[in-house]
């Protein structure tokens, strides 16, 4: 039987959330029954298009930065699909949505769309286009349960049946405490052997936060000695992190090693992971750190809460999310009881290899390709009058 060709679309493959779950899944697919390519448009975005290169997987840049410039991709993006002969589009975010619904409508070939953020998060130009196409896909894949309900709340009344859940996934295999020796990991980093290290891994951007993370680690500083802080990544908000670091004098206390292919050792060498997100879908991040048995104290927003169950994984701050005083109450906590820090990290990690295993995702997701190849039928109505504004 030959394989199902699958094409992903996405505007760029930087390290995001959603962009680092391409090669995780590709990893653990069967890639004897599937074939996977992929396609974006940020040429300056590529780091994981490097990866998916790697791994045997053809990957093509058809150059645009903003939607119009998308919009004349289409002649390209058609002939991709058509020369390489593929049976299923799987677009990722809004605007990519778009086009991949397009492409669908040129050439008979069914979409599908993974929907990794609530609604109200986009702005209203890629909000509106997603919703008044969305009855072209022949499913819609939400990344959790609160992306799900925001969906729910917009999309046509009665395509609603064709929206699915499949949660975020790690390879827990691959991110285990199993990876190396905490110390040794420090050592080889740098970082402060004898030291509690608390850190976090994200794009430095408004929505995690950051500001907000390192006035909690200046205030946990104040009443908790011996402690150091990672940040992991970089973005836009860099230099605005780096200022309140040093405003603060914590200038020693920190590590930022900037954007990294490999954060494995970074995460090994932590004790407790800290996010202080103002929205989320479910971030693989998160996931990734709960998988190296790492206790968790986060905002409890988005999904977050489907993954940290409150004093089971880690602890949850959802009152005065924006306040530094929750986060500081909860890492002293763990930080200062070694057997509830043990308990918590024990439990992250199970809680991870029990519901979100990127192999049962995987799985789940094939399930999709298949029945949408199956049923080979676009759906027609570009336009659906039937959807709430917000």
């Amino acid at each position: 039987m030959p394989r199902i060709k699958v094409l992903h679309i996405i505007k760029g493959l930087g390290r995001g959330g959603a962009e680092t779950l391409l090669p995780e899944t590709l990893r653990v697919h069967d890639r004897e029954q599937f074939d996977f390519q992929y396609l974006y448009f940020l040429p300056h975005k590529d780091q994981v298009a490097k990866d998916l290169t790697a791994m045997g997987s053809h990957v093509d840049c058809v150059p645009a930065t903003t939607f119009p410039g998308m919009l004349t991709c289409l002649p390209a993006v058609r002939r991709i699909v058509n020369q390489s002969e593929i049976d299923l589009i799987h677009c990722h975010l809004p605007l990519s949505g778009v086009i991949g619904r397009l492409v669908s409508k040129l050439t008979g070939v069914p979409v599908v769309y993974t929907e990794h953020n609530i609604q109200e998060r986009y702005n209203v130009i890629s909000r509106t286009l997603n919703l008044r196409t969305l009855s072209v896909n022949q499913q819609v894949i939400c990344c959790s349960q609160d992306v799900h309900d925001s969906l729910d709340r917009y999309a046509p009344e009665h395509y609603r049946p064709n929206i699915v859940t499949v949660e975020n996934g790690v390879n827990t295999e691959r991110f285990s405490p199993d990876y190396g020796e905490q110390r040794a990991m420090r050592a080889q980093l740098g970082l402060p052997v004898d030291k509690k290290i608390i850190g976090t891994v994200c794009v430095f951007r408004d929505q995690k936060n950051l500001l907000l993370w390192v006035a909690a680690a200046a205030k946990l500083s104040a009443g908790v000695p011996d402690l150091h802080f990672v940040l992991v990544g970089n973005g836009p908000q860099e230099e605005a992190v780096r200022t309140a670091i040093r405003k603060a004098g914590m200038e020693d206390k920190f590590t930022l090693p900037g954007r990294l292919q490999e954060v494995r050792p970074w995460l090994r060498s932590l004790d407790v992971y800290l996010m202080t997100s103002k929205f989320e879908g479910l971030p693989i991040a998160l996931l990734e750190a709960m998988s190296m048995q790492l206790p968790v104290v986060s905002s409890g927003v988005g999904g977050i809460p489907e993954a940290i169950r409150h004093g089971q994984e880690g602890y949850l701050v959802t009152e005065a999310i924006d306040r530094p005083e929750g986060y500081v109450e909860n890492l002293h906590k763990i930080l200062t009881d070694e057997s509830l820090r043990d308990k918590l990290a024990i439990g992250a990690r199970t809680r991870v290899q029990r519901s979100f295993s990127v192999q049962y995702m995987a799985g789940r997701l094939e399930n999709v390709y298949r029945a949408a190849v199956k049923s080979n039928k676009p759906k027609l109505r570009l336009l659906e009058p039937k959807y709430r504004t917000l």
